[in-house]
């Protein structure tokens, strides 16, 4: 439970500390004083967002803190546990505004994201406003308000896990479906690319070879015309060549080797030269006898030249890495069998999860109606109680299988009747603004009593209710205060009257600034403050003796 909420340089609060009790705590104050500040405040601390407002005007930063009792909040301790956030005693929850607007939290005097704020914050407080009537009017609401009324958390986790896992298959089974349609796009291509490549079938290197054959044959001309001239001058000149010098120069070097044996590695030389030569004539005349000027295959080489040109032009590939390129798209076209046994896994998959999905969410349809028969019967109850003596309330829950969410396939919606002889319709044909808040409030109280926050907030829900109803609104709200801990800010003294304890929230200037205070009252003030509540400025000894009574 709350124990002790603290506030400094907040709106226009410049300090207060207030330290809370169990039970109901009636809340009242003058019409402007700003009865729902401290339930701002505490906001904060909850991780609701700040505004330009929420620093005191010449204030550098405002600062709210809230301690917690956890004694009976085993949920909370275990949140604390998970995210390494444990105390030592209470439980403290504070945030810091600066005056530019930037914001800090603190959980037990660590910094915190302001989310993790919010996340413990609603195991702790669950605040009810004064127009959570109009949020009854809309189907999610409603399904929201018979959720917590019912508290099956499992079948609800079961619900949304189910159906995380069947949107998770879906999204993989689509991505699948999507890669399998790419892939056969990119099939027929490859069958049409290695199809051409087939037909055409360059081997390895077959290029580089064609390639310098086709040049040979495009000069062959200039090659045999310039081998001629090397075989004459080599060897069939008859006014001189290099084989019939060369005869001479060893004719004369062997000479020499008589006269001086140091010469004898010329005349070695001078041999070795002549067989080199001798070998080259032989060589040029067997290279010049094979030369074949075939026009015919000369153009087939250029064909298949310019085709290879063509082709790697076409597949942004050079012509001497064609071949090994073909083979490449042969072999990524082998891969690319269109095997369907991964999507077929998938789609098994898909309708397991949807089957499971289906199975969760008709056990929860069926939790559903049976504690909306429940609730229906509470709700009348307590509409009659609030007036509306022939009222009646029915929560109609449709299971629709094709429907599938998060929160299961059910349709939700609110039906009432509050006069004899009218048929059941959905409660926003049907209400008033006095009866639905009153059938809001009678929910509000039902629902809150099932529920594991240990502090409950009721902002001004008895607005548009008076007389004899808003005293059982009182008695509602203090029952509920027996087991847990209620704050109740109103304007009703016959609600105000029920609280186990009574604060006063009073504005006044001071040094030209506007502050706010809350005080708790004694008896004596708690009679004085009903009386002003029934009867204005003006109390007389009738408006305190109502006062006397309406205090419980």
């Amino acid at each position: 439970m709350l124990c002790q909420l603290s506030i400094n340089n907040f709106a226009i609060v410049r300090f207060l500390e207030l330290d809370f009790k169990v039970g109901m705590t009636s809340i009242t104050g003058e019409t402007g004083a700003g009865k729902s500040i401290a339930i701002d405040a505490l906001g904060l601390c909850l991780g609701n967002r700040i505004d330009a407002n929420s620093v005191r005007p010449g204030a550098t930063k405002a600062e709210v803190s809230a301690r917690f009792v956890l004694d009976d909040v085993p949920l909370a301790k275990r949140w604390l546990e998970d995210n390494d956030l444990e105390m030592e005693d209470d439980c403290i929850l504070r945030r810091t505004i600066s005056a530019e607007g930037r914001s800090r939290a603190y959980i037990n005097g660590n910094p915190v994201p302001v989310a993790q704020l919010k996340s413990l914050g609603q195991l702790l407080v669950g605040i009810h406003g004064q127009h959570a009537h109009h949020a009854m009017l809309k189907s999610e609401h409603q399904l929201t308000l018979l959720d917590a009324y019912a508290n099956h958390k499992m079948l609800l986790d079961g619900v949304s896990k189910s159906y995380q896992r069947t949107k998770d298959i879906e999204h993989n089974l689509q991505q699948l479906e999507q890669a399998q349609h790419e892939r056969l796009a990119r099939k027929q291509l490859l069958q049409y690319q290695v199809e051409e490549l087939n037909e055409f079938n360059l081997a390895e290197n077959e290029f580089t070879e064609i390639e310098q054959e086709h040049k040979r044959l495009a000069n062959g001309s200039e090659l045999i015309e310039r081998c001629q001239q090397t075989l004459s001058l080599l060897n069939d000149n008859d006014d001189g060549n290099v084989g019939s010098l060369l005869y001479q120069s060893i004719s004369i070097a062997e000479g020499l080797v008589d006269v001086d044996p140091q010469l004898s590695s010329i005349s070695d030389m001078l041999n070795q030269a002549l067989i080199q030569v001798q070998e080259s004539t032989s060589e040029i005349e067997s290279y010049v006898s094979n030369i074949e000027l075939d026009p015919q295959h000369f153009e087939y080489l250029d064909t298949r030249l310019s085709q290879a040109m063509q082709l790697a032009r076409k597949h942004h590939v050079s012509p001497q890495t064609l071949s090994a390129h073909h083979l490449a798209l042969k072999t990524e076209l082998a891969d690319l069998s269109g095997d369907e046994t991964k999507l077929d896994e998938i789609r098994m998959q898909l309708e397991q999860s949807k089957a499971a999905y289906a199975k969760h969410a008709l056990k929860l349809s069926q939790s559903r109606a049976r504690y909306a028969k429940e609730l229906n019967k509470l709700v009348t109850q307590s509409i009659h109680e609030l007036n509306m003596p022939k009222g009646q309330f029915i929560i109609d829950v449709a299971y629709q299988a094709e429907h599938i969410s998060v929160n299961g396939s059910d349709k939700i919606e609110f039906l009432v009747t509050t006069n004899p002889g009218q048929p059941l319709q959905p409660i926003v044909k049907v209400a008033s603004g006095g009866e639905l808040s009153r059938i809001g409030l009678g929910i509000q109280v039902i629902t809150a009593k099932k529920v594991s926050t240990p502090t409950l907030i009721f902002d001004e829900v008895d607005v548009g209710i008076s007389g004899p109803t808003a005293a059982v609104v009182g008695k509602m709200l203090r029952s509920l205060g027996e087991s847990t801990q209620v704050f109740c800010v109103t304007h009703l003294p016959q609600v105000a009257g029920n609280g186990h304890q009574h604060m006063y929230v009073n504005k006044f200037n001071k040094g030209g600034q506007t502050e706010t205070l809350m005080t708790p009252l004694s008896k004596e003030q708690r009679v004085n403050e009903l009386a002003r509540l029934l009867g204005g400025d003006s109390i007389t000894e009738n408006t305190l003796a109502n006062a006397k009574e309406l205090l419980h």
